[in-house]
């Protein structure tokens, strides 16, 4: 068919891309891009998985990428100030304890509300996903990953999709994706924010006190010197 001209199908860099050899296995709708469709905010994702319910694709596979603080269910984790350290070390198994929503991602990824090949799917947004996963006891940000594979639109925030970081680290692949980038004279201001990095005047104080401590002990000098002019400079 059709399909064998298209570059998915061709077999180049398939472990790089999950959705690509995903799909091959289940071995239909190679060709057919993913939709990657970006907000400004999670609440706008509400609103627009509201207006797509309303429409005739309202049982098309989809999923809503968003961040640990929205999506984190576990009772220690989702009330700490830094949630992904947390999620990430537990995952490792650091402290011999794991976490028991983690391993029951699949019961809420493929649970029927979700399914559109079970024919009772409805567009959804993040708060359906969560009260699922408590019912479920299963993790929603781990979940709505895994839906990912085969979804035909993603919803998720702008920076997701413009931060290299948070692309590779959510397995983002835009290339021969649709995107659509909703209200997109914000794109600027998100660009800005995704490459700056702002620091108090004390943090450049400590640093420099450090850094002192380096260069006086004579501790890799000539690393820390110009790192250390650099905070000098800045206060």
């Amino acid at each position: 068919g059709p399909c064998t001209e298209c570059s998915c199908s061709s077999g180049k860099e398939p472990d790089k891309d999950p959705s690509h050899t995903k799909k091959k296995e289940n071995g239909d709708r190679l060709c057919v891009p993913k939709i990657f469709f970006g907000t400004r905010t999670h609440k706008q994702i509400t609103q627009i998985s509201r207006e797509l319910k309303r429409t005739a694709y309202s049982c098309v596979p989809m999923t809503i990428l968003s961040s640990r603080d929205y999506t984190c269910i576990h009772p220690v984790v989702s009330n700490s100030s830094n949630r992904n350290e947390m999620c990430v070390e537990l995952l490792e198994g650091k402290q011999g304890k794991s976490c028991s929503y983690y391993h029951g991602v699949h019961k809420l990824s493929e649970h029927h509300a979700l399914q559109p090949a079970l024919g009772v799917c409805q567009a959804w947004d993040i708060e359906d996903l969560v009260s699922l996963g408590r019912k479920l006891r299963a993790c929603p940000y781990f979940a709505a990953r895994e839906l990912m594979v085969g979804a035909d639109i993603v919803f998720c925030p702008y920076n997701y999709l413009l931060d290299p970081q948070i692309r590779e680290s959510m397995d983002i692949n835009l290339k021969d994706q649709v995107v659509i980038l909703d209200e997109a004279h914000n794109i600027e201001d998100c660009a800005r924010e995704s490459v700056s990095y702002g620091v108090t005047e004390s943090q450049l104080r400590a640093a420099r006190e450090e850094l002192d401590v380096m260069v006086n002990n004579n501790i890799r000098q000539k690393h820390h010197e110009p790192l250390r002019a650099v905070c000098c400079s800045l206060i």
